[in-house]
């Protein structure tokens, strides 16, 4: 827990050190040099840390950390206020373990896999500097989904005539799944380049409920994108 604010810290120190070098104001009038009014989208590297969790009955859930990638698309409604929707992917994998409740002849069982995880948020940002570098926070609501990739039924079969390739057979697995609200918190750094092009760097912290307890999980962001 240290060190992930320890890294929050050292972003926001890093901005001003590097700040003295690409310390210029917006240039106004200039419409082309100013966020404020402006669409913008990025492509992002992630990197989500492992994490290890306890639940009822000595149930334990063991995420290891794994890069992600995403989009994202927003709006600039001033300078220092960003709207924007953010997209994350990720393939971790896990240790499950399962203890029957007491008193029950089954033993406990683990399961080995990979998971798929995919939130949606739309956050808003605040940027501290009307200027090309700034530090930013960042918080927005959105929905997970956390896919255990584990059948949980068998197979269904589902068949047709193909014009080209003849008959076909395609077989659809039901997995455990489930999709729950999520909220998320960060702070990171914004370098405008140029007139066009932008990169942020990021720590943000995804609040996520589910059954049985809840799962934080804390995701470094690299965005590189476009203003238009």
């Amino acid at each position: 827990m240290l060190k992930r604010f320890s890294l929050i810290a050292l972003l926001i120190l890093i901005s001003t050190s590097v700040l003295a070098q690409y310390d210029h104001p917006r240039k106004k009038p200039s419409e082309a040099g100013s966020r404020e009014g402006r669409w913008e989208g990025s492509v992002i590297l992630a990197f989500q840390t492992g994490v290890d969790q306890a639940y009822e009955g000595g149930s334990e859930l063991n995420v290891d950390s794994t890069l992600g990638w995403g989009l994202s698309f927003a709006w600039n409604w001033t300078e220092k206020l960003n709207l924007s929707y953010r997209y994350l992917s990720t393939s971790p994998g896990y240790v499950a373990m399962f203890v029957p409740e007491e008193g029950s002849p089954e033993i406990p069982r683990t399961i080995e896999h990979d998971m798929s995880k995919s939130s949606h948020q739309f956050n808003i940002t605040y940027n501290f500097l009307n200027k090309a570098f700034t530090p930013f926070v960042v918080a927005g609501v959105g929905w997970t989904k956390l896919d255990s990739n584990v059948p949980s039924a068998p197979p269904g079969v589902n068949c047709w005539w193909d014009p080209w390739w003849g008959y076909i057979c395609f077989s659809d697995w039901e997995t455990y799944s489930t999709s729950q609200f999520s909220y998320n918190l960060g702070a990171g750094v914004r370098w405008d380049i140029n007139t066009m092009l932008f990169t942020k760097a990021s720590y943000v912290r995804e609040f996520l409920s589910v059954e049985n307890g809840s799962i934080n999980l804390d995701t470094a962001v690299l965005e590189l994108g476009l203003m238009f």
